[in-house]
């Protein structure tokens, strides 16, 4: 009985994607059997297609996901990212998926505020806008003043999202799994896992309390940078389906001529954002993975305000250090340590080979290089590499992906604002003094003996672990009473060896 469901809903799904055309981008993915798209035309014939469709077929795609509601909307923002599962030009088409849907009501808007804060609306705030200024897929937002009198912004989630998106992701992660299955690409691909990513992502973004947080820490971690800062969470007015922080003032980066006309240096806003982002992802390993051009505002002192925090991305210190080096060892034109680097990191199975690993690296890197300067991309360098790693077995990192898609936003928006913005020039500072603050001999001096306390404290502990597991092991029958010294004596050895380096360790820091 679920699977007539799922069949249905895939049916739904076609008519959706015939009545925009999308059905033959299907074909231009390696997955999708050859057969599907036309399956799929034969049992739509009848829908009629809309009129003055775009070209492209990822921009096709694009309409079609937005039109079919928010679970697909998401789905279509994680495949913008996985140019080695759609192909690059449908990637390409779907970056311009436009995550907004028509406006609910006032009423269902009111309800839900009042059920999660408490009380009426006006015990809340002294004025609300009825008509939003903005409706995505998951919320919309409303501009409003509390009852302290502080401007804010009030973002209130959709009714019954949650059960739309439950249903439609179960859909997705039958396809997943019926994928993997049967065919082996799909499993090196790892599809169950991209479904994950979009449930896990998306579960969070209705969940406002959690955007308010994720908010609230990166404006801890940028609390330093000049010319960038986050708006502060209205606490009070915050739970698990609204959201209440402050109201900024300003014109939006996406309005080029406003900003022009305001006096910005286009320039130096350029240059921030791409350094911010750097900053972010390299300093942090979190950063705001959303960067379209109306989720950054320039306030009148030409100070950047980020907003909306659905989609932030996380990076380990491992994965920091594997962004930092390969973009500086392209810069360097270093492909045999680029190629090793890879390796260190697992990324790349060891019974590849690592030189002509890192042929296939220069074989991306040098004709790009070679363009003048401000043409060249680090986030369509990324791209192309991870789209190369295919062939050496590489599985998919997700987290990457997603750092490599923010990459080009961060790019497009510098672009935008000036169009011989040099890249590399712009990113290259950040990413020197990131290697110098944490790959130097005396970042990593200073590193062990930061973590040498912590060593320290868990020797015994450790040790102890060691001695149970020893305790265990049964001695052999026909040797029981020479056994016992004999164990004793190996349980001694690592405690002895411990505290001779322990205290060898800060003989030399008290030097």
């Amino acid at each position: 009985m679920r699977t007539i469901g799922y069949l249905i809903q895939l049916y739904m799904m076609a008519v959706g994607l015939r009545r925009f055309g999308a059905i033959r981008a299907l074909a231009n993915i390696d997955l999708v059997p050859a057969w599907a798209p036309r399956l799929l035309r034969l049992f739509t014939f009848y829908i009629p297609r809309r009129f003055n469709l775009p070209e492209s077929d990822g921009e096709r795609l694009a309409l079609a996901l937005a039109a079919m509601g928010p679970a697909y909307i998401k789905l279509g923002q994680t495949l913008a990212t996985r140019p080695d599962l759609v192909g690059r030009p449908l990637a390409e088409g779907l970056t311009k998926l436009q995550d907004s849907l028509p406006p609910f009501s006032f009423a269902k808007a009111k309800a839900t505020i009042e059920a999660e804060l408490g009380g009426s609306i006006a015990d809340h705030f002294q004025s609300f806008d009825e008509t939003p200024v903005a409706a995505a897929s998951i919320a919309q937002v409303h501009r409003a003043v509390t009852e302290k009198g502080v401007a804010v912004a009030v973002k209130v989630l959709r009714p019954d999202i949650e059960a739309r998106f439950t249903r439609d992701l179960k859909l997705f992660e039958w396809l997943a799994g019926l994928a993997e299955r049967n065919v082996k690409e799909a499993r090196r691909l790892r599809l169950t896992k991209i479904v994950e990513k979009v449930k896990e992502t998306s579960l969070r973004e209705m969940d406002l309390r959690l955007e308010a947080a994720a908010a609230a820490e990166l404006a801890e971690d940028m609390k330093g940078q000049a010319g960038y800062r986050l708006p502060k969470i209205e606490w009070d007015h915050t739970a698990r389906r609204v959201m209440t922080l402050e109201w900024i003032e300003g014109i939006r980066l996406a309005n080029k001529e406003g900003l022009e006309a305001a006096g910005h240096d286009l320039e130096a806003l350029g240059r921030r954002v791409v350094q911010v982002f750097l900053t972010q992802a390299l300093t942090h390993g979190f950063f705001h993975a959303d960067l379209h051009q109306g989720n950054l505002i320039v306030e009148p002192d030409g100070t950047i305000a980020a907003i909306d925090f659905g989609i932030m991305g996380r990076l380990s210190k491992r994965e920091r250090q594997f962004l930092a080096e390969i973009l500086y060892g392209f810069i360097r034109r270093d492909y045999i340590r680029v190629a090793q680097i890879h390796f260190d990191a697992g990324y790349v199975p060891k019974d590849q080979s690592l030189e002509e690993f890192a042929q296939a690296l220069r074989a991306i890197a040098d004709p790009i290089m070679d363009l003048p300067v401000e043409e060249i991309s680090a986030g369509q360098l990324l791209a192309q590499l991870f789209a190369t790693t295919e062939r050496f077995s590489m599985q998919t990192q997700p987290q990457l992906l997603l750092l490599q898609r923010t990459m080009v936003m961060a790019e497009g928006m510098a672009l935008h604002l000036y169009p011989t913005a040099n890249m590399w020039n712009i990113s290259e500072p950040v990413i020197e003094a990131w290697i110098r603050g944490n790959l130097s001999p005396e970042a990593r001096l200073a590193e062990l003996v930061n973590n040498l306390p912590r060593f320290l404290e868990r020797l015994p502990y450790r040790i102890e672990k060691w001695l149970s597991e020893e305790d265990e092991a049964p001695a052999p029958e026909d040797d029981w009473q020479t056994a016992e010294p004999a164990k004793t004596g190996a349980r001694l050895w690592p405690f002895a060896l411990g505290l001779v380096t322990g205290a060898a360790i800060l003989k030399i820091l008290m030097l």
